[in-house]
C-alpha cells in the first residue's frame, strides 16, 4: 500500500499545484508576470504563448512590462493582450509594451474572491476524489485478503490525515489570496 499512498500523495499535490496555478491567474491589485500566462499570440502562423515571443517583467507594483523580441510582433502582442478579456490596455513604446494595472473597485474584488472560492472548492473536490480512490483500493485489498482489517483501518486513517492536511493547505492558500485581493 505504500506505493499507492505515494501515488495518492502525488495526486493530492497535483490538485494543490493546479489550485496555485488558478490563483496565480487571478488579478489582484499587484502586478505579476503570471497574469499574462494565459495569453496566446498569433505569431509566425500559429498561436504561441506570450512568454515565447517576449519577456514579461514587473518593474513597479502596478506596472507590467513586456519586451517583444521581434519588432514585427509588437502589433500582434498588443492585439493579443487587448483581446484577452483581462481588461488591460497596453501602452506601446518601441518594442516594449507597458501595462498599467488599474485599481480594483470593491465589487470586482468581491467577484475575484468568489472566483477564488470556486477554484478552492474544485481543488477540494479533486482531493476528495483521490481520497475516495484510495479508500476503495483499501477496501478491495481487504476484501481480496491482501491486507488485514486492522491494516486497512490504519491505512484508511493515513489517507484521511493526508486528505485533511491537503484541504487545510488549500484553505490556507485561499485565505492568503483573499487577503491579497481585498487589500486596498
Amino acid at each position: 500500500m505504500s506505493t499507492d499512498y505515494n501515488d495518492l500523495q502525488r495526486r493530492m499535490e497535483g490538485a494543490i499545484n493546479a489550485f496555485k496555478h488558478d490563483l496565480a491567474s487571478l488579478r489582484t491589485g499587484r502586478a505579476s508576470s503570471n497574469l499574462l500566462d494565459p495569453i496566446q499570440v498569433q505569431a509566425y502562423g500559429s498561436a504561441m504563448p506570450l512568454n515565447q515571443v517576449a519577456t514579461v517583467s514587473v518593474p513597479e507594483p502596478r506596472m507590467i512590462s513586456v519586451s517583444v523580441w521581434d519588432k514585427s510582433m509588437v502589433g500582434a502582442v498588443d492585439r493579443a493582450i487587448r483581446e484577452s478579456n483581462l481588461g488591460f490596455n497596453p501602452i506601446v513604446d518601441g518594442t516594449n509594451l507597458r501595462i498599467p494595472l488599474p485599481e480594483l473597485n470593491e465589487q470586482r474584488r468581491k467577484e475575484l474572491v468568489k472566483i477564488a472560492h470556486t477554484y478552492a472548492e474544485n481543488a477540494k473536490v479533486a482531493t476528495r476524489h483521490v481520497r475516495r480512490d484510495g479508500m476503495e483500493a483499501l477496501k478491495k485489498a481487504e476484501k481480496d485478503g491482501d491486507i488485514s482489517q486492522d491494516d486497512q483501518r490504519v491505512q484508511s486513517e493515513k489517507v484521511q490525515k493526508l486528505t485533511d492536511d491537503t484541504i487545510n493547505q488549500i484553505d490556507s492558500l485561499l485565505a492568503g489570496k483573499e487577503a491579497e485581493i481585498m487589500q486596498v
